[in-house]
């Protein structure tokens, strides 16, 4: 049982430890926060991607109205349900002039743990009209898995690492539709960067490479060890290692569980059953996303094999020379992915990366490094393919550093450097 005025010690350090001790942050683009709604506003996204400065960034815009706490802090290890409320009466204590305040805001690192503290959450919400946010790494408080007492009551916001244009801010470098020559080869540069190490926010801080190279080799066995070994009690230590080399350096391309099965299983037992629950521990981990075959047929979606993306590139296992397309195709798929809308990926007659479904719409993106002799006709007949099945005119083609406009069958093709595309 945790005292009162233990909490309250705790809630004093954090605060200043958020306000005096935390040197940069950089403000995370795409959040959307719950105003004038009763919900618990739910924070998710891999590890180290930067959930608790997002917490911190809010705190210092209300410090005056805010507490936090991270339930990861050895001072609140024994923390139980009944010591929840201790949280709130210690704030007002120390606060009193705050008490009928309607603009309060609780923020809560990991705190998925501690039991019961969705219906705490809950009941500051509903019943204090407390905002309330909560950030964590595990499956278990994204908001599919959240407990009933939070269903309908929660409002997610997926986290990813660092985009390209907030990897630019670390640089002091902005995405503009108009960049003057200087800016332009800085931010090539920087793109070069970011595609070898990734959006990780601690990462891109870092200035040598082989502390970045350690940092990532640490994330991912964190990431491994702690979300799925440790949290799945995996017993398959062989079957799970190998899974994850394959993910790692197959990504951009169709994975299939059946053809990692034949490959397999004569080398060392395992079952399907097993395979197919290790593969969705890798998905409901955050560390490894995918796309499926655009389908009216539900059954034809699934039957066909996705294709696998990485949560970040930093995390890539490469292995082959032309990683550098798959890596950049990586960045398209987790660019959408932050904007929302539903991603398919399309193979008729030609094929397509990417179909982005949304708001009753459909766009087709295509993504190569390079446009070149052996891969021009690929690339434009599988987007003109696309654009014609969906009755759409204009299909883009994102690449490193090639422009172009054109028109092929009626469709309108417009090759774009991946920089100008998202300054766009």
């Amino acid at each position: 049982m945790l005292s009162k005025e233990s909490i309250k010690e705790i809630i004093q350090f954090n605060e200043d430890f958020i306000l005096n001790e935390i040197e940069t942050i950089i403000p995370r683009e795409g959040i959307v926060l719950p105003r004038g709604l009763r919900k618990v506003a739910i924070i998710h996204g891999i590890r180290r991607c930067g959930k608790s400065f997002v917490l911190f960034d809010i705190f210092r815009k209300n410090k005056d109205v805010s507490l936090y706490l991270d339930f990861e802090d050895e001072r609140l290890a024994n923390i139980i349900s009944s010591d929840l409320d201790k949280i709130r009466e210690g704030f007002f204590e120390l606060k009193p002039d705050l008490l009928h305040r309607r603009d309060i805001i609780f923020l809560f690192d990991e705190i998925q743990s501690v039991p019961n503290w969705e219906k705490f959450c809950r009941r500051l919400c509903e019943k204090d009209n407390i905002r309330v946010f909560v950030a964590g790494s595990s499956s278990n408080i994204t908001p599919r898995h959240i407990h009933t007492s939070l269903r309908g009551r929660a409002w997610g916001i997926e986290l990813f690492p660092f985009s390209f244009r907030e990897f630019l801010k670390v640089k002091n470098l902005a995405l503009e539709k108009t960049i003057y020559t200087k800016d332009r080869v800085r931010i090539k540069n920087s793109l070069a960067e970011y595609l070898k190490w990734g959006g990780f926010p601690e990462v891109a801080l870092l200035k040598s490479n082989f502390a970045r190279r350690k940092v990532l080799k640490e994330y991912l066995d964190a990431m491994f060890f702690k979300d799925l070994l440790e949290k799945y009690k995996i017993t398959n230590i062989h079957l799970i290692d190998t899974l994850k080399e394959n993910l790692f350096s197959t990504f951009g391309r169709k994975f299939s569980l059946s053809s990692f099965y034949r490959k397999y299983h004569s080398q060392f037992p395992f079952s399907k059953d097993t395979l197919s629950a290790y593969y969705r521990y890798f998905l409901d981990s955050m560390l490894v996303y995918e796309t499926r075959l655009l389908a009216s047929s539900a059954y034809r979606r699934m039957r066909n094999p996705p294709v696998i993306y990485l949560a970040d590139i930093g995390l890539a296992k490469r292995v082959k020379s032309n990683d550098k397309g798959y890596l950049l195709e990586n960045l398209v798929f987790l660019e959408l992915k932050r904007k929302g809308g539903e991603l398919y990926y399309f193979n008729e007659k030609g094929e397509c990366d990417f179909i982005v479904k949304s708001n009753g719409g459909y766009k087709a993106i295509q993504v190569t490094y390079e446009l070149n002799e052996e891969n021009r006709d690929r690339e434009i007949s599988g987007l003109v393919d696309a654009c014609k099945t969906l009755k759409i005119r204009q299909g883009t083609i994102v690449t490193m550093d090639q422009e172009a406009n054109s028109k092929v069958h009626k469709t309108n093709i417009r090759v774009v450097p991946f920089w100008k595309w998202l300054a766009e």
